[in-house]
């Protein structure tokens, strides 16, 4: 027998036919299929969460030692004796060095100079780095210069591993997979938020450096095609506080044919 065609009426109660009840049911059971389906492979795409932190709604004021050693970052005090270098970045995919424009402008060279600035906080497996997002918030606590921090030679090394940018690594998207996560450090790193390289070597001296070229200045646009590409990295360390840099030459980085563990 043909079956009749159901007919909605919305004032009349009971109006809706086992048809449309069951097309209904369908239809709901999916969409629930769908957003299970849909978080689950959010959560397969995504790098087990760290315990890392990023203060985002609640600012810190953080007072130091202005360095640029070669990256900005305020040298803490926090016990008679002992210290913290805090690197600074600024709001979103860039630098601190828009936000410091002003107080220089004022102060003339911060090198060496007391200064009080507040922002967010990013920590991770003893780092620490502090987010800018507003000039204002920076002042200078005392004009006298204090001597710049010594570093210390340790000579040549080989670190195996990838580069990464600190902000978002230490603590704020918490990378997943895929070339998305890779092009936002990219798009971090050229706005000026300085690289650092992820040691995959156990007996490495040090699990985090920070990258410099052979002369110690910034390197920023130049190492992007290398960036969450597995590689081997020669070059010279020195040691920083509680930081460490390697100084490269680009040129030489050589990837490996393997698959990134970070992206």
């Amino acid at each position: 027998m043909k079956q009749k065609d159901e007919f909605y009426i919305g004032y009349v109660e009971d109006s809706v036919g086992n048809l449309t009840k069951k097309s209904l049911k369908n239809f709901v059971l999916f969409g629930i299929g769908f957003l299970i389906l849909g978080a689950l492979l959010f959560g397969i795409f995504q790098n087990t969460a760290s315990n890392s932190s990023f203060d985002f709604d609640s600012a810190t004021k953080v007072s130091g030692v202005y360095h640029e050693m070669p990256y900005p970052m305020l040298q803490v005090e926090l016990t008679e004796g002992i210290y913290k270098n805090v690197v600074l970045l600024g709001f979103g995919k860039f630098g601190p060095n828009p936000y410091l424009k002003d107080i220089r402008n004022q102060e003339g060279d911060l090198e060496g100079k007391h200064l009080t600035i507040e922002g967010n906080l990013i920590y991770y497996n003893g780092k620490t780095l502090l987010q800018i997002d507003d000039g204002q918030k920076i002042s200078l606590t005392n004009s006298k210069r204090t001597k710049s921090i010594s570093t210390e030679s340790l000579g040549a090394i080989s670190v195996e591993g990838e580069i990464v940018d600190p902000k978002c690594y230490f603590g704020v998207m918490k990378p997943g997979y895929g070339k998305i996560h890779r092009s936002c450090a990219a798009l971090c790193i050229s706005g000026g938020i300085p690289p650092v390289l992820v040691s995959d070597d156990p007996n490495a001296i040090s699990d985090y450096f920070l990258l410099t070229d052979l002369k110690g200045n910034p390197i920023h646009k130049d190492i992007l095609p290398y960036i969450g590409q597995p590689s081997i990295l020669n070059g010279l360390a020195e040691k920083l506080g509680d930081w460490h840099i390697l100084r490269i030459d680009v040129s030489q980085i050589r990837k490996l044919n393997k698959e990134s563990s970070i992206y």
